[in-house]
């Protein structure tokens, strides 16, 4: 009994490492797009390229993000504003952003 239970954690544990190795796929594809947006201006089309590619499909899959054109136009819009991924998942960036949105309110 406690084999099947180690043996369901254990691939469980693997499945979540799997997903969060492609996360971090995925945030490389927007740090190269925001890259691309920069010197070439053509960002937002490049990763929307690649999102409804099929090895894009594949990896925003596997990463367990449904790859609609509703993500698509998502990822489209991030590498828009421009801001890396790194700074975006940065608690001063969220605390910024929450200051900013507690200033619109107010005013």
């Amino acid at each position: 009994m406690t084999d099947r239970v180690d043996a369901t954690a254990f691939n469980f544990e693997q499945g979540t490492r799997s997903r969060k190795l492609f996360a971090a796929v995925v945030l490389a594809a927007l740090d190269d797009a925001i890259a691309d947006d920069k010197k070439f201006g053509n960002g937002p089309d490049q990763i929307a390229r690649w999102a409804r590619s099929r090895d894009g499909r594949e990896v925003l899959s596997c990463a367990g993000i449904d790859p609609n054109e509703r993500v698509v136009k998502g990822l489209m819009e991030f590498v828009a504003k421009g801001v890396r991924t790194s700074v975006a998942l940065s608690r001063e960036e969220s605390e910024r952003r929450a200051a900013a949105l507690l200033e619109a309110e107010a005013a």
